[in-house]
């Protein structure tokens, strides 16, 4: 299938407005789509991970490039495979089978166009578990508004509060407010969080701040942002899971994990304001929490294993 938006690809905030079908743009994503893990995964919050684990999708590439990415064998190398949107769709309805409680999507944004094909021919073929966009949040409103009807849950980010550091770390110094207006739209498409009998969500919005060291994340003022944009109610992931990775060590300021005072701060900061659905998590300094991503050249069926999180 041709898709006119990857021949003048202005689907992120980047607007390269390449043709993707002859050539790349920032985040290197061509024009198939391109994963490197599909796997059962229990490290993600509670209401998505619950009891069967999360039908957690991996896709290559990304729009930011992170200097600290955890993932950035995938999102910065590449590392994966690519696949057509019918074998995308047979691993969505694979997953379900094995008691996935939903498909997770992770760093989605650069193949939507492709990745709504996917989701409508698995439902067409009998998909009837919630979707999960789980992204950087830096994305365009008209792509989420593409995406809307076809998505039940958004796990978006909220990476920095400040330009300076979005800037310097991710090479996106609009990445405060773009983001913002971005998670805003998720919320208007799906609002709180809603949960079925047993804990597990079918819809709603869960915002992830990482908190980084020595402030750099802006945690507090990007708490304050979504108490005053989106209101108290919205669920907030507050993760401790940062370690230096990636071409973290390059910078002082990130060549270290961050101390239980630093989260704590964070997670006061949370209550003090008022926020009502609060998710944290076991402090981490180790990759214990990242996947292990397969290098280029395996096989779809056999790149499937996730390493468990921490606790399990």
């Amino acid at each position: 299938m041709h898709y006119p938006q990857l021949a003048n690809c202005n689907i992120c905030p980047r607007y390269c407005g390449i043709d993707r079908y002859s050539t790349t743009g920032f985040c290197g994503a061509g024009s198939r789509l391109k994963i490197n893990l599909a796997a059962l995964h229990h490290g993600e919050e509670p209401p998505i991970s619950g009891s069967r684990g999360s039908g957690t999708i991996f896709f290559s590439w990304c729009n930011l490039h992170c200097v600290f990415c955890q993932n950035h064998r995938i999102s910065n190398d590449g590392w994966g495979n690519e696949l057509s949107e019918t074998e995308l769709s047979d691993i969505m309805l694979r997953l379900a089978d094995e008691g996935a409680h939903n498909i997770n999507l992770v760093t989605p944004t650069h193949f939507s166009p492709l990745i709504a094909t996917a989701i409508q021919t698995a439902k067409y073929r009998g998909l009837c578990i919630p979707i999960v966009w789980n992204s950087s949040a830096y994305e365009c409103e008209a792509t989420l508004e593409s995406m809307n009807g076809l998505i039940d849950i958004y796990l978006p980010d909220y990476k920095y509060a400040h330009g300076i550091y979005a800037k310097k770390y991710s090479a996106a110094p609009d990445y405060p407010e773009v983001a913002m207006k971005a998670i805003e739209t998720m919320y208007a498409q799906c609002g709180d969080i809603k949960l079925d009998s047993n804990g597990i969500a079918k819809r709603g919005t869960i915002v992830r701040l990482l908190v980084l060291p020595n402030g750099l994340s802006g945690t507090k003022a990007a708490l304050i942002k979504l108490a005053e944009r989106l209101g108290t109610d919205v669920s907030i992931s507050l993760m401790a899971q940062y370690y230096p990775t990636a071409n973290a060590e390059q910078y002082l300021e990130l060549s270290r994990g961050i101390s239980e005072q630093e989260y704590m701060q964070a997670v006061d900061t949370a209550l003090e304001l008022g926020f009502a659905n609060l998710y944290t998590q076991e402090l981490s300094c180790s990759d214990m929490w990242t996947p292990t991503f397969q290098s280029e050249g395996k096989p779809v069926e056999k790149i499937m294993q996730v390493k468990p999180a921490c606790g399990e």
